[in-house]
């Protein structure tokens, strides 16, 4: 599902009526009919899709991400996937307070880096990777992002996705590797936990040989996998939420 499939950022314009334009053919801004519906909410809608035509030729995310209600922020991704950082962090423990950030990892565009406490991970290094049309986590908006602010100063405010509530709207509930178990997405070292993570970097502060490598191939993972997770996610969510409505082959 694509941007322009969407009118609920319009004031006024709740599910049941999105999902009436669609029923009557309406899928796409190029089709949207004023007579349809009020005129109050008819102009408003004509000046939503105007003002996002211009912000999504300009690939101005920032825009949608302001507009759209959090809880349909996943109908960015289909538009800005390609330039979508997925991310995933690493820490000491659980308080972003008390703890430490460990490793991050970066997946975008097919490549992954991955930045480790002590030698590369700097305040600039996390900014510029951040620095995204889109960014993608699970669960991030409780831990990753208040973790990364909190320890280096940051604000991030590139629109974001937090997959575990479009996961959780499908029915597709647990952490990171029970729901990608669900999907189908298979994991190199299925026996590595988020609570192993503390150990290992613990084990690689005492000398432990291959404890930073194992503790970066499992953060790598979690990066890497959030875009098969996203696009199971993100087709999933098109063909409940509209193609459900659509009924007719029209929904593109």
């Amino acid at each position: 599902m694509r941007i322009e499939n969407s009118f609920i950022p319009v004031r006024g314009v709740g599910e049941a009526t999105e999902r009436g334009l669609w029923e009557q053919g309406v899928t796409h801004w190029d089709e949207f009919d004023p007579s349809l519906v009020g005129a109050t909410t008819g102009e408003r809608i004509r000046s939503f899709i105007e003002d996002g035509r211009r912000h999504l030729d300009a690939g101005n995310a920032r825009f949608f991400g302001e507009q759209f209600p959090s809880n349909e922020s996943w109908r960015l991704y289909e538009n800005f996937r390609d330039d979508a950082v997925f991310f995933d962090i690493e820490t000491t423990g659980l308080s972003k307070d008390r703890d430490r950030v460990t490793t991050v990892s970066f997946h975008r565009d097919g490549e992954t880096t991955t930045l480790v406490a002590g030698d590369d991970l700097t305040r600039e290094r996390v900014a510029r990777h951040l620095d995204a049309p889109l960014l993608v986590t699970f669960n991030g908006a409780r831990f990753d992002v208040p973790f990364l602010e909190q320890s280096f100063d940051l604000s991030v405010d590139s629109p974001h996705v937090d997959a575990m509530y479009p996961c959780r709207r499908l029915g597709l509930t647990g952490g990171l590797k029970a729901v990608e178990g669900e999907v189908g997405i298979e994991r190199d070292r299925p026996d590595i936990s988020g609570e192993d993570a503390v150990r290992l970097w613990r084990d690689h502060e005492r000398g432990v040989d291959g404890a930073l490598e194992t503790l970066v191939s499992y953060n790598r993972e979690d990066a890497v996998h959030l875009r098969e997770l996203m696009d199971h996610v993100a087709s999933r969510l098109h063909a409940e939420v509209f193609e459900s409505a659509c009924g007719d082959g029209r929904a593109d």
